[in-house]
């Protein structure tokens, strides 16, 4: 199925609509970073994280630090993920092993987390690696969403265990790439962003 809207923020909304427990405009701020660091990296190099979005404390029960939290001791308050300098913070943290926890409010509480969460019954596409299956894991076990960045610059989301939308935010990637949704897919695009999601 093929479908077009206006803008990236409109399809980004449309995707972040509807996902139980979940904030749909804390999502979708997350979202628009996930897709920043696609298309940016960092220093010159793609990178690869996790944001794991809802259910803090649940997400936190089943993940460990990988090492000392560098945003540990700070005030909420400037760990908002609208605040500009935590969006930046976040892209230079970005580039160490690990996953952000962003509660429904939209404070960035923790970075860096191992999530370990049982893969048992995931039913993945082959070709997603180690780091979407941790964030497919946790959004299992947990009321969380996961917005994975790829190194590929391709940014998913996760619900409940289910791959349920890709992001693309370089056009010139539809034609080189092959989803791993499995149909029917629906495919909005505008002029920055394509994306893919199960047609709901």
């Amino acid at each position: 199925m093929e479908g077009t809207m206006d803008t990236a923020e409109d399809l980004l909304e449309a995707v972040c609509a509807g996902r139980p427990g979940v904030d749909a405009e804390i999502l979708e701020e997350v979202m628009k970073l996930a897709v920043e660091l696609a298309r940016e990296g960092r220093e010159g190099r793609k990178i690869g994280t996790i944001f794991m979005v809802g259910d803090a404390e649940g997400v936190v029960q089943r993940s460990r630090p990988m090492m000392l939290d560098p945003l540990q001791g700070h005030p909420d308050e400037d760990k908002h993920i609208r605040d500009p300098n935590m969006r930046e913070t976040i892209k230079e943290l970005a580039q160490l092993d690990g996953a952000f926890v962003v509660s429904n409010n939209g404070v960035v509480g923790t970075a860096a987390r191992y999530l370990d969460a049982s893969s048992s019954g995931l039913d993945l596409p082959l070709g997603l690696g180690s780091r979407h299956m941790a964030a497919a894991a946790m959004t299992q076990e947990t009321n969380a969403v996961a917005v994975v960045v790829s190194q590929s610059a391709v940014v998913r989301l996760f619900d409940d265990g289910e791959l349920v939308a890709e992001v693309l935010p370089e056009l010139w990637m539809l034609s080189r790439y092959s989803s791993h949704i499995d149909a029917p897919v629906f495919t909005r695009t505008s002029e920055q962003v394509t994306i893919r999601s199960k047609a709901r």
